[in-house]
C-alpha cells in the first residue's frame, strides 16, 4: 500500500505498539460491535452498514452509498469515551495554520480513548483499490484515528491506527469481506445471515483473526505531521 498516495499504508504487525494499547483498543471496539446497533434492532443489513461501507456484490461492480461521513460520524461516536469528551471532529487539516499543533491535539484526543474523524482527498486517506477513487482526483472520504502508534515500539516509525469502512479500499479487505456467506449480491445475501453472523463479520473485518492485532480495515497511516493536507478537489473545478 502506498505508492503514490501521499499517505502510506500499512497493517499492524507484531511488535507494533499503540497508545492506546492494543488490547484495550480491541476491548472498546468489540464492546461497541456488540452494542451498536442495540442488540434486537433493525435488520441484518443495517447492522453491518452502521460499521461498513458495502459493495453491491463481490465483484465490487459498484458501492451501496457513499455516505463515509455520515458512517464516520456513527462509528467514531461509539468508538469514543463521552466521558472523556466523545468524538472529537479536528480543525481543518488543508487549512492555512499550525498543522503540527493540529496533530498533537488530535494524538492528545487519542490518548484518552476519543476517536477522531479525519476528512480527505480520497486519493490521500483512502485505499488503493477504492471504487471511490476518481482519475480527475475529485472527491473526499472520511476515516476515523484511534491510536497513535510505533513501528516495532519506542523508537520505532511513528503511525496513526485508522479505521476505514471502505471494504472495497484494498486487495485484503475485498478477501476479507468475500466468503461463502456474501459471495454474489449483497442486498440477496445479507438479508439471509443472522445477526450473529454480521457481528462475526464485522469483528473479522476490524479485528482480525489474531488475538493481538487487528484486521485489514484497521490499518496504519504514516503521516507527515509537518505538512498541510491537500485541499478536496470536486468535480468540474
Amino acid at each position: 500500500m502506498g505508492g503514490s498516495f501521499v499517505i502510506t499504508q500499512a497493517y499492524f504487525k507484531p511488535g507494533d505498539v499503540t497508545d492506546p494499547a492494543v488490547a484495550s483498543l480491541r476491548a472498546r471496539i468489540g464492546t461497541a460491535i456488540d452494542n451498536s446497533p442495540a442488540p434486537g434492532t433493525g435488520t441484518v443489513l443495517e447492522r453491518l452498514s452502521f460499521w461498513l461501507q458495502l459493495p453491491v456484490d463481490t465483484m465490487f461492480s459498484g458501492m451501496l452509498d457513499r455516505l463515509c461521513e455520515a458512517r464516520g460520524q456513527r462509528v467514531g461516536t461509539v468508538l469514543s469515551s463521552a466521558a472523556a469528551g466523545g468524538l472529537y471532529h479536528p480543525a481543518d487539516l488543508a487549512a492555512a495554520g499550525d498543522i503540527s499543533a493540529k496533530w498533537t491535539a488530535i494524538g492528545d484526543r487519542l490518548h484518552i480513548d476519543r476517536a477522531v474523524t479525519v476528512k480527505g482527498p480520497t486519493d490521500h486517506v483512502g485505499g488503493s483499490q477504492s471504487l471511490f477513487l476518481q482519475k480527475n482526483g475529485a472527491g473526499f472520504h472520511v476515516i476515523v484515528l484511534l491510536a497513535t502508534g510505533t513501528d516495532d515500539g519506542p523508537g520505532g516509525r511513528p503511525f496513526f491506527l485508522a479505521f476505514d469502512p471502505d471494504v472495497s479500499a484494498e486487495r485484503e479487505t475485498r478477501m476479507a469481506w468475500t466468503t461463502k456467506q456474501t459471495v454474489g449480491k449483497t442486498a440477496t445475501k445479507v438479508p439471509a445471515l443472522t445477526h450473529a453472523d454480521a457481528v462475526t463479520i464485522i469483528k473479522r473485518m476490524l479485528l482480525g483473526t489474531e488475538p493481538n492485532g487487528f484486521g485489514p480495515l484497521i490499518r496504519k497511516y504514516y503521516v507527515n505531521t509537518a505538512e498541510p493536507f491537500p485541499s478536496v478537489s470536486w468535480a468540474g473545478e
